[in-house]
């Protein structure tokens, strides 16, 4: 992961562009840390601390206790998310202070320009932001309070965004995806699908419906995150061409 092959100037764009695509409520700095949090929602990517040069390490101690206090304020734990730009003198001071990874995640793309997708959309994109995160809560078996969280979440979004729903009855959905457009790259968030109609090809469905609209929309080349141990889902995105740009890792120190 930290080896010279790692491609730093694609991970900083690839980093931004998922930044856009799944914006936290509040972003500030400290020196090129950004420190993400959202007050409503737990989802790891927008709440933690992200540090950016590979040469800012200075105070380290200091400055995460600072993120500490302002993460208590927000009721969150303290996790900080390491990538290729993380200092490895950061590094070392995370694992003599007992602090833990507890997940790993890949960043795949993929070439949309030369990508074998068939010529007919299966799923048009909605427009209707509610409607798409009912159905979304629904194939992931997700909490109703986590709604509106979930769509003030998606309405924050920037870039062109594409909601598919993959439905055969109206209100039984069977899967769904978001893909984010922006400039050339073109971003697959929460490929979801219900556990009922696993295996059955609507992922695979869905999954070509977003990346030939996003084709169609101008991107050229499309990415994705996935943990490590979902192999099912590395399977599936495989079969489109997907590949490990880089991973990255989220830290958590011990309480215990």
């Amino acid at each position: 992961m930290h080896g010279n092959a790692v491609n730093l100037p694609l991970v900083r764009r690839l980093e931004a562009v998922s930044f856009r695509a799944w914006p936290a409520s509040s972003i500030i700095y400290d020196g090129s840390w950004q420190i993400r949090l959202t007050g409503s929602h737990p989802s790891k990517r927008i709440n933690c601390v992200v540090p950016l040069d590979p040469s800012d390490y200075g105070n380290s101690d200091v400055r995460l206790e600072k993120a500490r206090k302002r993460f208590e304020d927000f009721g969150r734990p303290l996790v900080v998310r390491e990538t290729a730009l993380m200092p490895p003198q950061l590094r070392a001071h995370l694992i003599d202070d007992g602090w833990t990874v507890f997940e790993e995640v890949n960043v795949m793309t993929t070439d949309l320009v030369s990508a074998d997708l068939p010529e007919i959309m299966s799923y048009l994109p909605t427009h209707d932001i509610g409607r798409f995160v009912d159905a979304s809560l629904k194939v992931g078996g997700e909490d109703q309070s986590l709604r509106s969280p979930i769509a003030e979440i998606v309405s924050s979004i920037k870039p062109t965004l594409g909601l598919f729903i993959k439905e055969e009855v109206e209100g039984e959905p069977q899967a769904t995806v978001i893909c984010v457009q922006d400039n050339d790259l073109a971003g697959i968030l929460s490929l979801d699908v219900a556990p009922e109609t696993r295996r059955q090809g609507a992922a695979t469905q869905i999954l070509t419906s977003a990346l030939r609209w996003a084709r169609i929309s101008g991107a050229k080349t499309a990415w994705l995150q996935v943990v490590t141990t979902n192999a099912p889902a590395i399977a599936l995105y495989e079969k489109f061409g997907f590949s490990t740009a880089y991973t990255y890792r989220y830290w958590q120190k011990d309480t215990a």
